[in-house]
């Protein structure tokens, strides 16, 4: 007999993975994969990178099937590994930058390429998304990550405060305040200015 994997819970979906049945996981990918995306991509400003970041979310999200609590929520705790993996992502990146501003003898400007170069888009509206998440992506941490489990993923600012460890007052304190350096970047012609954390 066949199963229906998408009638099934996450939770039920995980313990089945558990026990080695691979349709299981594949189904959590499934229903998961767009919302880790958009926080990668948000968290980057950059596709390429958002897959890659999806791709490993989902290898340690399956090596941690065992410590996942069937009562909690699946997108948020997939939300806090993807998450864990855009920081990861973002410290390999400055030493990457580090290392080749030290190996660079000649003085050249082009030693990093900007990984945060438009895309060549055809589409006017999308290349305004792909303004809009660079510059999300250029926001600190502190505003970067409420705004988008909030703003972008529709998490509940109750449930952003637990996953962060701050209050929910701060939540929303931290995204009003990464809206209005959101909206001072795009009114800019370039959108390139510094987020005032």
């Amino acid at each position: 007999m066949s199963v229906d994997w998408s009638t099934l819970s996450d939770g039920d979906l995980a313990a089945l993975s558990i026990a080695g049945r691979q349709p299981a996981f594949a189904e959590i990918l499934r229903r998961h994969r767009t919302a880790v995306f958009r926080i990668a991509r948000a968290w980057t400003g950059d596709a390429d990178e958002a897959l890659d970041i999806v791709q490993e979310t989902f290898v340690a999200a399956h090596r941690a099937l065992a410590r996942y609590d069937g009562g909690r929520a699946m997108p948020a705790w997939l939300s806090t590994i993807a998450l864990n993996k855009c920081r990861d992502w973002a410290r390999r990146r400055a030493v990457r930058r580090f290392l080749s501003f030290g190996l660079d003898h000649d003085g050249q400007a082009e030693a990093i390429p900007d990984p945060a170069a438009a895309i060549d888009d055809r589409a006017a509206d999308r290349q305004e998304l792909d303004r809009v998440t660079r510059m999300i992506a250029t926001l600190p941490d502190t505003l970067k990550t409420p705004l988008i489990l909030h703003g972008i993923e529709g998490l509940p600012q109750a449930e952003v405060a637990a996953m962060l460890g701050i209050s929910a007052k701060a939540v929303e304190t931290r995204i009003h305040r990464a809206r209005a350096a959101l909206a001072e970047k795009l009114r800019t012609p370039q959108g390139d200015g510094d987020a005032r954390a």
